[in-house]
């Protein structure tokens, strides 16, 4: 006798099936935690004293000119965190997707349960915003003793930014790695994306140094708005209308990049 197998049905259904991967992920993590100790704990702190206060002693410049911040380590700390959120999600989503589906299969293996497409991509997606949630937390806690917060306020509220900001780039990412037939794809975004993002979307200096039209291409980066929303919650800068122009460029982002991720596992897991 045969027996049929009932999944939970609706959101909260959806949601406790999805649920159910978290062992995986935590198996996961138990295995490769302490790969990550030095770049989670060591390199903010290397980050802010070396580009904040080492190399901000040699930088005076009035506020006007450092987007409000009275020093450069107030200016350059906040994009430090920006940066560190993007570059942390484009390692999780790139080898690691391709390994998945390419080299070791797991995917395959997950979606041969009653586990559909969408839920094995929102549950790597939550491990990615547990991996943000960590390091953010600490980058900040690094932060706190050089005065970087104005208030605890601003601290909470870049905290959030982060998680915001790493989906924005996760799902995208994670549906361009899922297309991939070759990891040599990667150096495209690598070179051509992650590089130029970080050293030219405002983490380091303002934009208004780069050629106008240079400038106009960063301003419509992700990772511009999370910088910008970042640094003005350290400065206690907050504009409101500028603010949600860039929470909506970031969730917009995320939710399109949420609905081609599952779109590209679906098709490639298919041929």
């Amino acid at each position: 006798m045969s027996t049929t197998t009932t999944l939970p049905t609706g959101p909260t259904g959806w949601l406790s099936v999805t649920w159910r991967l978290v062992d995986y992920w935590i198996t996961v993590y138990r295995r490769t935690w302490r790969g990550s100790v030095v770049t989670s704990f060591l390199n903010p702190l290397l980050y802010v004293v070396a580009m904040g206060v080492l190399l901000g002693n040699f930088i005076k410049q009035p506020p006007e000119s450092l987007d409000g911040a009275t020093s450069y380590l107030l200016f350059v700390a906040p994009g430090l965190l920006a940066a560190q959120t993007m570059q942390l999600v484009f390692g999780e989503t790139t080898y690691p997707v391709m390994g998945m589906i390419k080299w070791h299969k797991i995917y395959a293996s997950m979606i041969a349960t009653p586990l559909t497409v969408a839920q094995v991509v929102c549950a790597q997606l939550g491990f990615i915003v547990f991996r943000i949630m960590t390091t953010g937390f600490v980058f900040i806690l690094v932060m706190t003793p050089f005065g970087v917060w104005g208030s605890v306020g601003g601290a909470v509220g870049a905290f959030f930014i982060q998680l915001l900001l790493g989906l924005a780039f996760a799902t995208p990412i994670f549906a361009y790695s899922a297309m991939l037939r070759s990891e040599e794809g990667f150096t495209v975004i690598f070179r051509l994306l992650m590089i130029p993002m970080f050293l030219f979307s405002g983490a380091f200096f303002p934009l208004h140094n780069l050629p106008p039209v240079l400038e106009q291409i960063a301003r419509i980066t992700p990772l511009w708005q999370g910088v910008d929303l970042t640094r003005m919650l350290s400065l206690g800068t907050w504009d409101t209308s500028s603010a949600l122009v860039h929470i909506a460029y970031l969730v917009v982002l995320a939710a399109v990049g949420g609905r081609l991720a599952v779109h590209s596992l679906a098709t490639r897991l298919r041929s």
